[in-house]
């Protein structure tokens, strides 16, 4: 394995910043997207779009692009990345500080999941020019933030890799996520009925009463080493009213669990404190629930072929290779659940996704782009070769 050279990490570091500055929450992928294509087709590769966008309401749709081997092989490899970033207000203003990237403003960084989607333009470029080891197909969906919407819509039996990576844990490069949890999210509107809350409150039925007895006396927190139960939103009432009973009131919840009996259990839990609730006799309201399973949980095992591929890249890079298990779901969820070859999430060394202080450091970033050129390699090992 070649490590990128003094260019190649100095086109990663510019290519990142500008791609950082792209305005890409989901469902305003569109500009990413068109930055992303014009940067392969400059490279001479084909991209396809499919109809995610039209089917979804997404920003674009999934982006797919295909880098024949140099020499004729059985093994193709997928590397996937998403083009979307959370919500946030403001512009993202990248800059460099103490060694990494930070944002300069209020906002998210974006290196969640533009550090991968850098990484894999860089790697591109170099296996146009110089030859790719395997097959290469890149996978770059919308929608990932909205529970792998882009991903989960994705067909994928036009993939033609036989396994695959995503570059998607925040947390040091090394670890190898061999598990992600079955993920349900459940939403409840209560309604009861509206009166003056200083004149004739004994009429009315506050549904902010119910939804509050539902928060407190659903589980919440982590329940046990694989479960955890949340309830992230509440909302009720007129806003700034004080003086009336309030009529409509809602919560969204979520539970997640590496033991998907044990999602379904919770979640019976769940459904269970949000009837009570709604049922109580003090003051009754009418519920109108709704329960989705966003994503189904996997667990991958440790000599599975793209584990230890992951395992030689990562000694090679110098790295100590780590099997963790998430409470995170990734595009790796949605291709497993559908069918799809098996891909497998690895660490990319960003830190605090999803939050202001999001950073990815110099250091960690570079060391992707050298993981993805070693991943190739090792895929091209003959130890490793794909069954016949």
């Amino acid at each position: 394995m070649r490590r990128a050279d003094a260019a190649e990490r100095e086109r990663l570091h510019a290519l990142f910043g500008e791609l950082c500055a792209i305005r890409s929450v989901t469902g305003e992928e569109r500009a990413i997207a068109d930055r992303v294509t014009a940067e392969l087709t400059g490279l001479g590769l084909a991209v396809h779009e499919d109809g995610t966008a039209a089917e979804t309401g997404l920003g674009s749709g999934n982006l797919l692009v295909r880098i024949p081997a140099a020499h004729p092989t059985d093994r193709s490899v997928g590397l996937c990345a998403h083009l979307d970033t959370v919500p946030h207000d403001g512009v993202v203003e990248p800059v460099r500080v103490d060694g990494g990237w930070e944002s300069a403003g209020e906002t998210i960084l974006g290196a969640d999941n533009k550090a991968a989607l850098a990484v894999l333009l860089v790697a591109a470029r170099r296996l146009v020019a110089e030859g790719a080891p395997v097959g290469v197909e890149l996978l770059l969906t919308a929608g990932e933030e909205t529970a792998l919407l882009g991903a989960s819509a994705f067909d994928v039996s036009t993939l033609r890799c036989d396994l695959g990576y995503v570059y998607d844990h925040a947390s040091p490069i090394g670890e190898i996520a061999l598990a992600s949890p079955t993920y349900y999210r459940i939403e409840g509107h209560f309604l009861g009925a509206a009166a003056h809350a200083g004149i004739r409150p004994e009429t009315g039925r506050s549904a902010v009463r119910a939804a509050a007895r539902a928060v407190v006396a659903m589980p919440h927190g982590r329940l046990d080493d694989q479960t955890t139960a949340n309830a992230g939103h509440v909302r009720g009432g007129p806003a700034g009213a004080t003086n009336v009973v309030p009529e409509h009131a809602t919560v969204l919840a979520e539970v997640r669990s590496l033991d998907a009996a044990r999602a379904e259990e919770v979640v019976g839990q769940v459904v269970d404190a949000f009837h009570d609730a709604a049922n109580d006799p003090d003051a009754p309201c009418d519920l109108d629930l709704q329960v989705a399973r966003l994503f189904a949980g996997y667990r991958q095992a440790p000599d599975l072929p793209a584990v230890r591929i992951a395992e030689e890249a990562l000694r090679a890079c110098g790295y100590a290779p780590r099997h963790i298990v998430t409470g995170g779901g990734t595009d790796a969820n949605a291709i497993i659940a559908a069918g799809g070859p098996p891909f497998v999430n690895l660490a990319n060394g960003t830190e605090r996704n999803h939050q202001t202080s999001e950073r990815v450091s110099d250091q960690a970033l570079e060391d992707m782009l050298d993981l993805t050129f070693a991943l190739l390699d090792a895929a091209a090992d003959p130890r490793f070769a794909p069954e016949a």
